[in-house]
């Protein structure tokens, strides 16, 4: 049985993984809006993460590739747009 993945429909797991590996365990109203209107590339889905969480992510840079990278790497095939972070 082949299963058809979307972004959309990967955003929830995308959430669920951040939360486990990271500690980004996003408020219910931040994680529905991260879930209905997503942003469509790694860049801007990564700081809407950090966003949400309240966290500035030029103070955590390291951190913010750690998410990014996992991101890119979970998502980033979905979402058609190349990312500028490597």
């Amino acid at each position: 049985m082949a299963t058809d993945k979307t972004f959309e429909s990967e955003v929830p797991w995308l959430l669920d993984e951040l939360c486990v590996e990271f500690g980004f365990c996003l408020a219910a109203s931040e994680r529905d809006t991260l879930m209905n209107a997503p942003p469509r590339d790694v860049d801007a889905f990564t700081d809407a993460v950090f966003a949400a969480e309240g966290i500035d992510p030029s103070l955590h840079k390291q951190l913010r590739r750690a998410v990014h990278n996992k991101i890119e790497q979970r998502v980033g095939y979905l979402m058609g747009s190349p990312s500028s972070e490597s």
